[in-house]
Protein backbone atom coordinates (compact mmCIF):
# COMPACT_ATOMS: atom_id res chain seq x y z
CA UNK A 1 0.00 0.00 0.00
CA UNK A 2 1.43 3.55 -0.73
CA UNK A 3 1.90 5.56 2.13
CA UNK A 4 -0.37 8.63 2.83
CA UNK A 5 0.36 12.05 2.27
CA UNK A 6 -0.85 14.68 4.69
CA UNK A 7 -3.42 15.61 2.44
CA UNK A 8 -4.78 12.12 2.09
CA UNK A 9 -4.59 12.13 6.18
CA UNK A 10 -7.12 15.05 6.64
CA UNK A 11 -9.51 13.91 3.71
CA UNK A 12 -9.79 10.72 5.21
CA UNK A 13 -10.47 12.28 8.86
CA UNK A 14 -12.83 15.07 7.41
CA UNK A 15 -14.60 12.70 5.22
CA UNK A 16 -17.03 12.01 8.27
CA UNK A 17 -18.71 15.44 7.77
CA UNK A 18 -17.63 16.33 11.38
CA UNK A 19 -15.90 19.19 12.53
CA UNK A 20 -12.51 19.41 12.46
CA UNK A 21 -10.16 21.63 14.15
CA UNK A 22 -6.52 21.67 13.26
CA UNK A 23 -5.57 20.08 17.03
CA UNK A 24 -8.06 17.50 16.51
CA UNK A 25 -6.69 16.57 13.08
CA UNK A 26 -2.81 16.65 14.32
CA UNK A 27 -3.91 14.04 17.11
CA UNK A 28 -5.85 11.95 15.07
CA UNK A 29 -2.89 12.13 12.55
CA UNK A 30 -0.40 11.37 14.93
CA UNK A 31 -2.34 8.48 16.75
CA UNK A 32 -2.95 6.87 13.00
CA UNK A 33 0.32 7.42 11.38
CA UNK A 34 2.96 8.20 14.01
CA UNK A 35 3.93 11.61 11.83
CA UNK A 36 3.66 15.19 14.03
CA UNK A 37 2.66 17.86 11.30
CA UNK A 38 2.13 21.31 12.65
CA UNK A 39 -0.52 23.73 12.08
CA UNK A 40 0.66 25.33 9.15
CA UNK A 41 0.69 22.07 7.18
CA UNK A 42 -2.50 20.92 8.76
CA UNK A 43 -3.81 24.36 7.15
CA UNK A 44 -2.19 23.75 3.62
CA UNK A 45 -3.53 20.27 3.34
CA UNK A 46 -7.15 22.21 4.25
CA UNK A 47 -6.45 23.99 1.55
CA UNK A 48 -5.74 21.39 -0.75
CA UNK A 49 -8.78 20.05 -0.71
CA UNK A 50 -9.91 23.12 -2.19
CA UNK A 51 -7.88 22.67 -5.59
CA UNK A 52 -8.41 20.64 -8.75
CA UNK A 53 -6.45 17.83 -8.08
CA UNK A 54 -7.81 16.86 -4.67
CA UNK A 55 -11.27 17.66 -6.15
CA UNK A 56 -10.87 14.85 -8.84
CA UNK A 57 -8.90 12.19 -6.42
CA UNK A 58 -11.13 12.93 -3.61
CA UNK A 59 -14.51 12.91 -5.80
CA UNK A 60 -15.70 16.29 -4.21
CA UNK A 61 -17.86 19.09 -6.26
CA UNK A 62 -16.43 19.97 -8.92
CA UNK A 63 -17.98 23.35 -8.34
CA UNK A 64 -17.99 25.61 -5.17
CA UNK A 65 -16.80 25.28 -2.07
CA UNK A 66 -15.77 21.89 0.11
CA UNK A 67 -14.75 23.38 3.31
CA UNK A 68 -17.00 24.95 5.60
CA UNK A 69 -14.95 26.95 8.10
CA UNK A 70 -16.51 28.72 11.47
CA UNK A 71 -15.23 30.16 14.64
CA UNK A 72 -14.91 27.92 17.18
CA UNK A 73 -17.50 28.30 20.01
CA UNK A 74 -15.71 29.28 23.47
CA UNK A 75 -12.24 28.84 22.42
CA UNK A 76 -9.39 30.00 20.27
CA UNK A 77 -9.51 29.23 16.31
CA UNK A 78 -11.86 27.42 13.86
CA UNK A 79 -13.64 24.80 12.99
CA UNK A 80 -13.18 23.10 9.13
CA UNK A 81 -15.93 21.04 7.93
CA UNK A 82 -15.56 18.78 4.46
CA UNK A 83 -19.13 19.51 2.18
CA UNK A 84 -19.25 18.86 -1.17
CA UNK A 85 -18.24 15.29 -1.24
CA UNK A 86 -20.07 13.04 -4.33
CA UNK A 87 -22.18 9.90 -3.42
CA UNK A 88 -20.77 7.13 -5.49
Amino acid sequence: MPKLTLDDCVFLCMRNGEWWTFWDLQKVIKEKSDVFYGEPSISAAIRNLRKEPARVKYKLAEFGEVIEKRKKLNGKGFEYKLIGVKNG
